[in-house]
């Protein structure tokens, strides 16, 4: 497994499929998703794709997250999935997705080998959904995730950005949405990037006032587990599934980084906020040369900083989320 210079340990691959979306969110997309300009680097292949998980189960990552802009509007997803499956390193296989195709695709992606599944539902409101998100899709989304729940998968979450101006509504509603399916819900704290730092400091919430609301109402914070997300976990013996609160900007929130992320055009992110990406789509050309990447990785680990600069206000040079998927 590899490490860096603070003994973190990697095992966890981020994988943008694309940055294309058909959602406008007001928080990552606000005008929709422009088309790429032909004349960067297109995105990768299948047989690029495949390579490269190659390479990274060569270098002792055993889990992938497929993520985007949205990468179900990838036609070759199952196939993805199912290469990833035939890995015997690549032990979980997870997506993010914001559920569109949901309810026509979640039973081809769970017999492809697809594990575990993150959906972004930003309001149970359908009103509130539409603004958001600039699509009327809610009541579709919410039957794909509850076909879903039928199907098997170990995990199944909601993805919630926290508004201040709507937070107490949201949490009512979801808290009714927990009490009877075994989801986890997590709210995210608004994150500064190079486009939406307006926008993010006219709606921010500290999740840590959303804590204090649930630790009124009797939740109580679940253990984390050796390899679990920067998510804080929290259970209700009266409710069947949890709340998660996910607060980036919190002291020591870099301390248990475990993952790398790869762009949609093969670039490495050491840090989602960031300061360069490092090309490796050379190593993505063949098996052979994909088995070279976990030496090219070790060295480029040397270079990953002790943490982000958020509270400083840096962002790195992250324009967007659509571009490498959170």
């Amino acid at each position: 497994m590899l490490v860096d210079s603070r003994a973190r340990k990697f095992s966890y691959l981020r994988l943008s499929l694309t940055e294309a979306c058909n959602f406008s969110c007001t928080y990552c997309l606000p005008a929709g998703y422009a088309p790429r300009d032909p004349g960067l680097p297109s995105e990768l292949g299948l047989s690029e794709v495949k390579n490269l998980l190659i390479g990274f189960e060569a270098a002792g990552f055993s889990k992938v997250r497929f993520t985007g802009g949205e990468p179900t509007l990838r036609k070759d997803l199952t196939e993805i999935i199912a290469f990833a499956a035939s890995l015997p390193g690549i032990q979980v296989r997870a997506l993010t997705t914001n559920g569109w195709n949901l309810k026509r695709m979640a039973a081809a992606y769970r017999l492809a080998g697809l594990q575990a599944l993150n959906v972004s539902v930003d309001s149970l409101d359908p009103s509130r959904f539409r603004m958001l998100t600039g699509r009327d899709r809610l009541s579709e989304i919410l039957d794909g995730i509850d076909q879903a729940l039928g199907l098997g998968f170990d995990s199944v979450k909601l993805n919630a950005v926290l508004h201040r101006e709507h937070a107490r509504d949201e949490l009512g509603l979801f808290l009714n949405y927990v009490r009877s399916r075994p989801v986890t819900v997590r709210f995210i704290e608004l994150m500064k990037t190079g486009k939406g730092a307006a926008y993010r400091d006219a709606h921010f919430l500290s999740s840590g006032e959303m804590r204090l609301e649930l630790l009124r109402q009797g939740w109580r914070p679940v253990e984390r587990s050796i390899s679990g997300g920067p998510a804080l976990e929290l259970s209700h013996p009266d409710f069947l599934g949890r709340i998660g609160l996910i607060a980036p900007h919190a002291e020591g929130f870099c301390e248990s980084c475990n993952r790398l992320r790869i762009s949609s055009t093969g670039s490495l992110r050491l840090c989602l906020f960031g300061d360069g990406n490092h090309d490796l789509r050379e190593f993505f050309q063949s098996p052979e040369k994909a088995r070279e990447l976990p030496r090219q990785l070790a060295q480029l680990l040397r270079l990953k900083a002790p943490s982000h600069r958020l509270q400083e206000g840096d962002t790195g040079i992250l324009g967007g989320f659509s571009e490498i998927g959170g």
